[in-house]
């Protein structure tokens, strides 16, 4: 039952995060005097349709993968009235890129809203606004319990909340960590909390070690909470992450290219070396399955809170890599239009069509390979 609602959660939050960004393409093309023939959310075949008084056909289709915007003339050589061919350089632009701002900005609302409320803290230099920032930490809780170790056998489970440890509190981690140390060999009474519930569970501490006197490991979630200057820490935090992304980007990358340099070496070291850089690579990107693995955790886990920060990072995610010069990106659309005007050569519909082909597949076949990794680290 959970994995089919996170299923649900995630496809909805993916569908509405594509969306968003489509309907920045449709707003941007129709204020541009582009015709929008219809605009779809999911994929066809096509549920139902509504036509609106602007013309516009609005589709619900079966295939719940996202959504779409098909404009009158999409390519580059169409010239009639209403044809995106026959905008201007400076209108495609703003265009092809509406979208990737679409989910930039939806990024600053919502972090904007977190801010409000409690917006997670996960840079140690996470963007706040003097004079107007308090930085609020939750009570200490266990992660990565270690069975037949002492927390294990007193009954403590992953997630549990500690309120107190041998009768003082523990407002911090390292706080816990010295009292810990302190009672070592001894046994202890340790308060938790659990669905809300406080319980009281008799510990015996080894008598040495450092993770093994206690055995599990300590969290503690931090959250950035502001009133007046929420908007500021919205566009602040959004434009830190999206540094942040960036710089993501660009290592997996150059390991990707660098892991594959090494595999054609004749030394099997270096092969090897390879084979863990490429491994890495794979361990740290997620497809669509790997999303809506990640999505339902943080909705039956951590509540709304950490949901809503995490839709603001995969919609901030979804702006940085559409920026991408690949082509069927709209990065890589707009690269191969300033391409072709720099080569002053025409960039004829049957061109335009087979690099998008082209590079539509790459990243088809790119999202399969990403999508069995995904699979096989559910088992």
């Amino acid at each position: 039952m959970g994995l089919i609602i996170g299923i649900i959660v995630g496809l909805l939050i993916l569908i509405f995060l594509v969306t968003i960004h489509e309907l920045g393409h449709a707003i941007v093309a129709r204020r541009n005097k582009v015709v929008v023939e219809e605009f779809g959310i999911g994929f066809p075949p096509r549920a139902i349709g509504k036509k609106l008084k602007s013309g516009t056909l609005l589709s619900l289709n079966w295939l719940p993968l996202g959504g779409f915007v098909k404009l009158q003339g999409e390519n580059d050589a169409a010239n009639k009235k209403g044809d995106y061919g026959a905008a201007t350089f400076s209108q495609k632009t703003k265009i092809l890129f509406a979208g990737v701002f679409a989910n930039w900005l939806l990024a600053v609302v919502l972090i904007t809203i977190l801010a409000l409320f409690g917006l997670p803290k996960v840079l140690p230099n996470q963007f706040t606004f003097p004079g107007d920032t308090t930085i609020v930490s939750q009570p200490v809780i266990i992660t990565n319990l270690t069975p037949g170790f002492p927390a294990a056998k007193a009954g403590l489970k992953d997630g549990d909340t500690i309120i107190k440890f041998a009768g003082q509190n523990v407002p911090t981690v390292d706080i816990l960590l010295t009292q810990i140390k302190a009672y070592a060999g001894k046994n202890v009474s340790v308060v938790y909390q659990r669905n809300n519930i406080q319980q009281t569970a008799d510990v015996k501490l080894k008598a040495s070690g450092n993770k093994e006197i206690f055995g599990s490991g300590l969290g503690q979630r931090e959250s950035i909470k502001a009133t007046w200057s929420a908007p500021i820490i919205g566009i602040g935090t959004t434009a830190q992450f999206t540094w942040v992304t960036i710089q993501g980007v660009g290592d997996l990358l150059g390991s990707l290219v660098h892991g594959l340099a090494l595999q054609l070496s004749p030394d099997g070291l270096v092969r090897s070396q390879a084979s863990k850089e490429l491994h890495t690579v794979s361990s740290s990107v997620a497809g669509p399955v790997g999303i809506i693995g990640t999505i339902f955790p943080a909705a039956e886990q951590a509540g709304l809170i950490q949901l809503t920060f995490l839709t603001a990072i995969i919609s901030l995610s979804l702006a940085v890599m559409n920026v991408l010069p690949i082509p069927a990106l709209d990065g890589g659309r707009w690269a191969t239009m300033v391409i072709f005007r720099m080569l002053n050569k025409k960039l004829t519909k049957e061109r335009e069509e087979r690099i998008q082909t082209i590079g539509f597949s790459i990243l088809m076949g790119l999202v399969i390979l990403v999508t069995i990794a995904d699979v096989t680290k559910f088992f």
